[in-house]
């Protein structure tokens, strides 16, 4: 038996079924969601703090050896709410910052280094130096940054960096189990964007008690005042940034999928009110240069699908948005769209800019990774890895962008022209953003292997047709 029907063998039970199978799979998951549900409730966050990455890391080795896809679906469900875990925990009991509990989803992504070491002496022939590249700059920047930062700033800086690409090299050496994967994908952001979105409007209209002591507690002046009608949506993630970095991508895919069935007009309402509640400009417009890349990239019937799915989407998202609260608190953000020259935002970052510039282009062997984080991807990576390792980890982006441009099925893989507009709509946000670690890393990585795994997955399967 080779090893993809391997795969398949223990994959085959792996569709989310009514009756939760496999077993023993979902008996670890729900076992530890059971333990962190009750220790919640008797106030036990401290306990929890270390009790539940140590809990997650335990489910998420069992689950990559026996069951993949699980493992797959386990990672991405702990990058959506690990969060608001936290904030649970801290409300009941008190509040930790830094908090460990945030570790459990890069420890979990951490355990496809395994894929790494497994593949080393192969990833090159297969075409993975792009990832040996990035993996590289990383290593460097740790190297250097373990010289002047503390331990412990660099170690965390070290899994923010290393493990969306990890993720990625993970998706990429397991390409010839793609269409399973994209399933598998479609149906873990579908129900995230619904999930998500749902917990987003709550908390636009109401503001539970533990979103808002944590606000208070973590002096999140960036996601608005802390009561309802004043808050910039963040949902069930750590700040408004990454969750509509989560939900363009998420709501790209929706325009794609073809098991949405019944959820497809509850899961647009909620996702694009969510999305356009977090209020963040730069995502609204790489989320559109998204949709123009996805729509521009298909054939023209599947075209005329999505723009039909588009109009419908538009129809139903409008009304809610006319309506109050959501009208006056979303006009104030779309006329600054307009108003660029008096915002105050824009100004700071601009200032910022100024004052950092000179001594990012003077970088060339860089502080190390584990320093300040700035709010332009440009100046912090030119910053934590200097010249040297910049080039090697834009390189490693750049190539893997490159070959994505380099293929044709895009045109009627649906999914893959999906995944190559997620992805470039991501790294846009680079100059405004940090689109390369932590969860919108996984997004950037992670859909940029998709792509490459769709590449490599047909090409196969037209070299099996010839022969």
């Amino acid at each position: 038996m080779n090893d993809r029907q391997v795969f398949l063998k223990r994959s085959s039970r792996q569709n989310f079924p009514v009756g939760l199978q496999p077993a023993k799979a979902w008996t670890a998951i729900l076992g530890l969601a059971l333990v962190t549900a009750l220790f919640i409730l008797a106030g036990l966050g401290k306990i929890l703090n270390i009790l539940f990455p140590a809990g997650a890391l335990a489910v998420g080795v069992f689950l990559y050896f026996r069951y993949p896809l699980l493992y797959m679906g386990f990672t991405w469900w702990l990058w959506f709410l690990t969060p608001l875990i936290r904030r649970l925990a801290d409300y009941r009991s008190s509040y930790t910052e830094p908090s460990p509990l945030l570790l459990a989803p890069f420890l979990v992504t951490f355990v496809s280094f395994v894929t790494l070491w497994r593949n080393l002496t192969r990833i090159y022939k297969q075409g993975g130096l792009p990832y040996l590249l990035s993996l590289l700059a990383v290593f460097y920047g740790f190297l250097i940054g373990g010289i002047s930062r503390p331990p412990i700033k660099v170690g965390i800086a070290l899994l923010d960096w290393l493990t969306p690409i990890l993720f990625g090299l993970h998706i990429f050496v397991n390409w010839r189990h793609y269409p399973i994967y994209r399933k598998t994908i479609q149906r873990i952001f579908l129900w995230g964007v619904l999930v998500m979105g749902i917990y987003g409007v709550i908390q636009f209209l109401v503001l539970p008690e533990w979103d808002r002591h944590w606000m208070i507690k973590a002096e999140f002046s960036s996601a608005g005042r802390p009561q309802p009608f004043m808050v910039n949506v963040w949902s069930t993630m750590a700040s408004n940034r990454p969750f509509a970095t989560v939900m363009a991508a998420g709501l790209l895919l929706l325009l794609v999928n073809p098991n949405k069935g019944t959820l497809a007009t509850p899961t647009s309402g909620v996702g694009y009110l969510s999305f356009l509640l977090a209020r963040k400009r730069t995502t609204w417009i790489s989320w559109f240069l998204g949709l123009l890349l996805l729509t521009s990239s298909l054939k023209a019937n599947i075209q005329m699908r999505v723009i039909v799915t588009i109009v419908l989407t538009i129809i139903s998202v409008v009304p809610l948005v006319t309506l109050e609260p959501f009208s006056e608190f979303l006009t104030s953000r779309f006329s600054s769209l307009s108003e660029l020259e008096q915002d105050n935002s824009l100004e700071a970052r601009q200032d910022t800019f100024s004052e950092l510039i000179d001594d990012a282009l003077s970088s060339y062997l860089g502080g190390g990774i584990g320093g300040p984080a700035h709010d332009s991807g440009i100046i912090s990576t030119l910053l934590d890895l200097g010249w040297f390792g910049t080039m090697f980890y834009m390189s490693g982006i750049l190539l893997l962008m490159f070959s994505l441009f380099q293929s044709s099925e895009t045109r009627t893989d649906q999914f893959a022209s999906a995944a190559r507009a997620i992805a470039v709509s991501t790294l846009i946000q680079l100059p405004l953003g940090r689109p390369h670690v932590e969860v919108q890393g996984m997004i950037l990585w992670g859909f940029m292997s998709f792509g490459i795994a769709a590449k490599k997955y047909h090409k196969y399967q037209q070299t099996t047709l010839k022969t």
